[in-house]
């Protein structure tokens, strides 16, 4: 039960979960994050964003199962999950993810939608969750992930959300780190990638 998924098995399990919410475009631009994701030892699990950040589902609903569906696999080790997100599925972990400390070490956040915030410090008010997000002064794809709001975003985290960072790329637009895309850029992907092992590698641990 729950939204569609793809799962990418680590080398040893069971290993922590780690949810991957894709863009809009869909999950199969993102396989290959998974599949790095899986090698670094966690059980990758890709979502669609669309599923998630949505106006016709249950978004919050559908991250919910998927991640009780996730802990429950036996490829998964007992305790929380993190999330990975891109574009619309980051808006998606704005929106949801950041909400569920119980269930929710962390949240990395590409280049996350947030042209449906109305309330910037509102919004932020909400978030319970270490969140880092990763984005592109250069963004601008359909006005969704403009680099204006996720400096207004980090100004009202100043007031105290939990463990907010925002790192920008001045060279970025969208999608800077899919390696397919036209606006791959490799060194800030891998500056990027550097960023999310790190914190992945402190708030959620492989077992040693």
């Amino acid at each position: 039960e729950g939204p569609a998924q793809t799962a990418h098995l680590p080398a040893k399990v069971p290993a922590p979960v780690v949810l991957l919410l894709s863009g809009q475009t869909g999950p199969a631009n993102y396989q290959f994050y998974a599949a790095e994701v899986a090698r670094l030892g966690y059980y990758a699990v890709l979502l669609d964003g669309k599923d998630i950040l949505t106006r016709t589902q249950d978004g919050a609903g559908n991250l919910k199962k998927a991640i009780q569906r996730a802990q429950g696999s036996p490829n998964a080790a007992p305790g929380k999950v993190g999330v990975i997100a891109f574009s619309q599925g980051g808006g998606g972990a704005l929106a949801h993810a950041v909400v569920l400390p119980e269930l929710v070490s962390m949240v990395v956040a590409h280049y996350p939608a947030t042209n449906w915030i109305q309330n910037m410090p509102g919004a932020v008010k909400r978030f319970q969750v270490p969140l880092l997000v990763l984005t592109g002064e250069r963004d601008r794809y359909n006005n969704c992930c403009l680099i204006d709001s996720m400096r207004a975003m980090e100004s009202a985290a100043k007031e105290g959300a939990a463990g907010f960072e925002l790192v920008v790329y001045p060279q970025a637009d969208h999608g800077f780190n899919l390696p397919n895309g036209p606006t791959f850029r490799k060194d800030d992907a891998a500056d990027a990638w550097r960023r999310t092992s790190t914190m992945l590698e402190k708030l959620l641990p492989l077992p040693r």
